[in-house]
């Protein structure tokens, strides 16, 4: 949800700027993640990382430690997935 936020944000103060795409374009949402598992040796929290793409267009990426513990990587890269579409 802070996501949509901060776009809505962007495109009501910046009216000016846009995306064009021609109507015979057909789109679609991509979105990548990764997590490395235990990568803080201290607090044994993951950072995950995520883009996402509107065509082959880049639109935006997020890279943070996560606040949980994984217990597996299996876990910790469903946690990273999960970031990439909220």
């Amino acid at each position: 949800r802070q996501a949509i936020k901060r776009i809505m944000r962007y495109l009501r103060f910046t009216p000016e700027f846009g995306l064009w795409f021609l109507a015979s374009s057909s789109l679609s949402l991509c979105g990548y993640s990764d997590a490395d598992y235990a990568g803080c040796c201290i607090e044994r929290k993951f950072t995950s990382g995520t883009c996402q793409f509107i065509g082959s267009s880049f639109m935006s990426w997020s890279s943070c430690k996560q606040s949980s513990v994984a217990q597996s990587t299996t876990e910790a890269k469903y946690v990273a997935t999960a970031a990439c579409y909220s």
